[in-house]
């Protein structure tokens, strides 16, 4: 799998109504989400929130994990948790796996 980092990833472009809207829930369950600490939307200058592509993209998740698998909260916050660090690690095992490769194509000197 691999993970986008394309700069609109993270423009906060979208005001809860809409975000609300896009992924068909209650604004409140985009506010509770956000008191259980799973998505952190940004804030504009007047407070309010806005978020980007890749919140909607997390609270996708959250809601299918909850709706859609039975998972409560705080089983959704374990699941994420490992999902980021299993990522992490899997970018750094292709940095690893890149070095060894590298150190491969390069000749060997010889033992002084």
């Amino acid at each position: 799998m691999q993970e986008r980092t394309d700069i609109h990833d993270e423009l906060a472009c979208f005001v809860i109504s809409v975000a609300a809207r896009v992924l068909h829930v209650h604004p409140q369950t985009l506010r509770y989400y956000e008191r259980a600490g799973l998505i952190s939307p940004s804030r504009s200058k007047g407070n309010i929130r806005l978020y980007s592509a890749r919140d909607i993209e997390r609270a996708q998740q959250i809601k299918r994990l909850v709706e859609d698998l039975g998972v409560n909260l705080a089983g959704v916050e374990v699941i994420i948790r490992l999902t980021e660090r299993m990522r992490e690690m899997e970018r750094e095992l292709g940095g690893l796996r890149a070095q060894v490769r590298g150190g491969r194509a390069r000749p060997r000197r010889a033992a002084q």
